[in-house]
């Protein structure tokens, strides 16, 4: 088997929906990963933050291959041992109350739209279904998450969407809170980052305003951690950053640790909303993924995180004295570099990979999400093949 054999087979037998990278994958561990002609790549990329523990961790591998062996699913007519454990330790780390498992973030975030406009409903009847999100910010592929998504980009060829999203421009809190005058608004969801629009931060007194506004007035205020989350940015949670209390947080990406889990967790306001047969679906809380995710979790101690917040700081930092960096926005170990003018991402993304260095973007930024095991060797391995990059 070759890069060149796996490729054809793709191009021939799997829909063309993804602008591939010109390389095949063969094998991976910890923060490094090997094509099927023996060449090693560092990896800044952890499958877009979603191995958070980087390739075949020990624990989370022997979690994995021992809960497979014994149950693998059952769907959720019965109870498992390691969806309740999960759902317990996520209570307990963010202060919320429930959770409700699916697959991805695309169907967190429907399932929490879904919440919220019966909690409205259940509480004050019609008429007040619409749902804000922000411009630049990205929730999902389906109908309503694109819907909710505020990029035109994504809005083509798929219309009717469903109705009662708008997209407000970030960090503008008198618009907010002109716009939720009209008293037709459930709920609010945000990022604390966001990932897919650019790495653009949220400033600390919006999400404080917001957050007031929303609980005067009854609003949900949903945060999208689906790429934040799990430690991503230091804190378990990015809102924790900001002393937020949401009503509703959606997770995915990171706590699989690589397998595919999301994850609704509900605030007290709204733990109950969801009653028998309001919701479900069939691998939701899957006993292998939850193993994983148990795997990821217990991992993500105190020092753990702050040992995030530590190589994030260093990584910034460095990045800033890279030539032709304009700036670097971002979240511990997410973080986004801008270059001056003249300077292409995803020019400089191509030739990372020909270095052996794999790397994202975020529209014109060159977008890094290592695994948050990564090692400062590592990190400073990443940077010295950057700055030939932009020397040459």
């Amino acid at each position: 088997m070759d890069n060149a054999e796996v490729q054809a087979r793709d191009h021939t037998f799997i829909a063309q929906t993804y602008g591939r990278f010109n390389l095949a994958l063969s094998h991976g561990k910890g923060c490094e990963v090997w094509d099927f002609q023996g060449k090693c790549y560092l990896d800044f990329t952890s499958g877009i933050g979603t191995n958070s523990l980087g390739w075949a961790d020990e624990k989370w591998l022997t979690n994995v291959v021992e809960q497979a062996s014994r149950l693998q699913h059952t769907s959720n007519l019965f109870y498992t041992e390691p969806t309740s454990y999960l759902a317990e330790t996520l209570s307990r780390v963010s202060g919320l109350k429930r959770a409700f498992f699916c697959n991805s973030g695309a169907e967190a975030n429907e399932g929490a739209i879904k919440t919220a406009r019966k909690y409205s409903h259940d509480k004050y009847g019609t008429g007040r279904s619409v749902i804000l999100t922000l411009e630049n910010s990205f929730h999902g592929r389906t109908i309503s998450t694109l819907a909710a998504t505020g990029q035109a980009i994504f809005h083509q060829h798929f219309f009717p969407f469903t109705e009662n999203f708008e997209h407000l421009p970030i960090n503008d809190l008198s618009r907010f809170h002109q716009r939720i005058e009209k008293a037709d608004v459930c709920a609010v969801i945000l990022e604390i980052v966001q990932g897919e629009g650019g790495i653009q931060n949220l400033e600390a007194g919006y999400l404080q305003g917001i957050q007031t506004l929303c609980q005067e007035r009854d609003i949900l205020l949903i945060i999208d951690e689906v790429q934040t989350g799990i430690g991503r940015t230091g804190k378990m949670f990015a809102y924790q950053h900001f002393d937020l209390t949401p009503d509703m947080i959606t997770l995915a990406k990171g706590l699989g640790g690589g397998l595919p889990i999301g994850a609704i967790l509900f605030g007290e306001r709204c733990e109950e909303t969801l009653g028998l047969g309001d919701h479900g679906s069939t691998y939701g809380g899957n006993p292998v993924c939850c193993a994983a995710a148990n795997a990821v979790l217990a991992r993500l101690d105190e020092q753990f995180l702050s040992a995030v917040t530590q190589k994030g700081e260093w990584l910034k930092q460095a990045l800033l004295t890279l030539p032709k960096v304009k700036n670097v926005t971002g979240l511990g170990l997410m973080l986004g570099i801008e270059f001056e003018k003249g300077i292409s991402a995803s020019d400089v993304q191509a030739k990372a990979i020909n270095a052996g260095l794999l790397t994202l973007t975020a529209k014109q930024k060159l977008r890094l999400l290592p695994p948050l095991i990564i090692a400062q060797a590592q990190l400073a391995q990443g940077i010295a093949i950057l700055r030939e990059i932009l020397l040459d």
